[in-house]
């Protein structure tokens, strides 16, 4: 559904703050999850939405972003995808790093705008689209970052085996998760991890380990 007017809508309900696990970045964020998410809904006009991700620093995309900022020969003059990139949180991490391009990918509709916002407040120029690429076949980028993308297992399912084939195409893969049900660490190798300062309302933790692969 068309949004009359998305980027007025975030920054009406979200302020521009620094994320807990990386604070050199900042992003127009909510402060509760019950409120967005109802507004989303009343704005789009559709009830039994999923979450605003867009709307939240997810402990799994912290943790990947850190990872970024920490290690930024991981991208330096790179081509880097963010897949279900949210609030491009990990997307600007990566043009942070100075990744030579940045494409952030997501079919929620509020999120082209959420992630112009969020790379204009961090001074750094990526790219967007919302096409639903597990439609297709992965791109060739020399990179491809996911960061918290098993909630469900159907999802979760489809995901990683399109992330299995663009690694087979020859992308460096980079999943952020914080253990998840449906997340499935075989065939993934450890690389970090963290102690993420969450919200309850979003992860029932104050602090969420969170950790970074890379996929064999």
């Amino acid at each position: 559904m068309a949004i009359a007017d998305p980027r007025a809508f975030i920054l009406a309900n979200t302020r521009l703050q620094a994320v807990p696990h990386t604070p050199q970045i900042r992003l127009w964020l909510a402060d509760e999850i019950t409120p967005i998410w109802r507004m989303t809904e009343e704005e789009l006009g559709e009830l039994g939405l999923p979450p605003p991700f867009w709307a939240f620093a997810w402990s799994g995309g912290q943790g990947l972003a850190r990872w970024l900022l920490d290690h930024p020969e991981e991208v330096a003059g790179r081509t880097v995808l963010d897949f279900a990139t949210g609030s491009g949180l990990v997307g600007i991490a990566a043009a942070l790093s100075a990744a030579t391009t940045v494409r952030c990918v997501d079919i929620d509709p509020f999120c082209g705008a959420a992630v112009a916002l969020n790379a204009a407040a961090n001074d750094v120029a990526v790219e967007f689209t919302d096409t639903d690429l597990l439609d297709h076949d992965p791109p060739k980028v020399d990179v491809l970052c996911a960061g918290d993308v098993c909630y469900e297992k159907p999802m979760t399912d489809r995901v990683m085996a399109w992330l299995r084939q663009a690694r087979r195409q020859g992308s460096r893969v980079l999943i952020g998760d914080p253990h998840r049900t449906y997340f499935d660490a075989a065939g993934l190798t450890l690389l970090a991890e963290y102690q993420v300062p969450t919200t309850r309302g979003l992860e029932d933790f104050a602090i969420k380990r969170s950790s970074v692969f890379a996929l064999d």
